[in-house]
């Protein structure tokens, strides 16, 4: 009986912790929007936003880091939970047409977790390890104009522009089923808040998706 209490507080402590870095995840999500979408009005104000979140010593060493930490935690934290559910799920699950009384999202968050994770590695390679190498290789810090001009280059490809695409669409379908199970992991199930948070949650998985897309597009039509 101890051995099972102990195995079911791990498990909502790993919920929990799943929890919290999506809530974390979510904000990144917003303020990164925030920014991309300056480059739709002015390449000024994009430059000036970016060079002081590339440049202020606060994001760079002590948000980056636990941003950086938070991606990879979540993501792997998810699977982990997931193949253990799977595993705890009776044989006859199978014949209980899990279809009609769930999401193709809740039982699919595995395969949308992982087109994430392959989009993060595309996203690091073309922005995150560049910007890396030039601030820390080649210590060059104090370009503010370039980028509005890196951001469209990024863009002016096609199949990169698809890419990016439909990887916000398995982001959209992630975060469907994921906002609203962050919110009952940390104790929000009552019948007032359930239909106000899948609300939310929809809007989020449309909204937020839907501007990075806009952001994507823009760049490669206006090029």
């Amino acid at each position: 009986m101890g051995t099972q209490n102990g195995v079911l507080k791990s498990s909502i402590a790993r919920k929990i912790a799943m929890a919290l870095s999506g809530f974390f995840l979510l904000f990144f999500l917003l303020q990164h929007l925030a920014i991309n979408a300056l480059s739709l009005i002015s390449a000024d104000l994009f430059n000036a936003a970016s060079h002081f979140m590339g440049t202020n010593p606060l994001v760079q060493f002590a948000l980056q880091p636990v941003l950086a930490f938070g991606v990879f935690f979540h993501l792997i934290m998810g699977m982990v939970l997931e193949l253990q559910n799977r595993a705890a799920r009776p044989v006859q699950y199978s014949y209980s047409k899990p279809e009609a009384n769930s999401t193709w999202m809740s039982r699919n968050m595995i395969i949308t977790g992982i087109m994430v994770m392959l989009f993060l590695g595309l996203h690091f390679y073309d922005f995150w390890l560049p910007e890396l190498k030039m601030k820390f290789i080649d210590g060059i810090w104090n370009i503010e104009d370039r980028y509005f001009e890196e951001l469209q280059h990024k863009f002016h490809d096609p199949i990169r522009v698809g890419l990016y695409v439909l990887s916000f669409v398995f982001l959209s379908l992630h975060l469907m089923h994921g906002f609203q199970s962050a919110f009952q992991s940390v104790g929000f199930r009552s019948s007032s808040f359930t239909p106000m948070i899948k609300k939310l949650a929809t809007i989020y998985a449309i909204v937020v998706p839907l501007g990075f897309v806009i952001v994507a597009l823009y760049h490669f039509l206006v090029q």
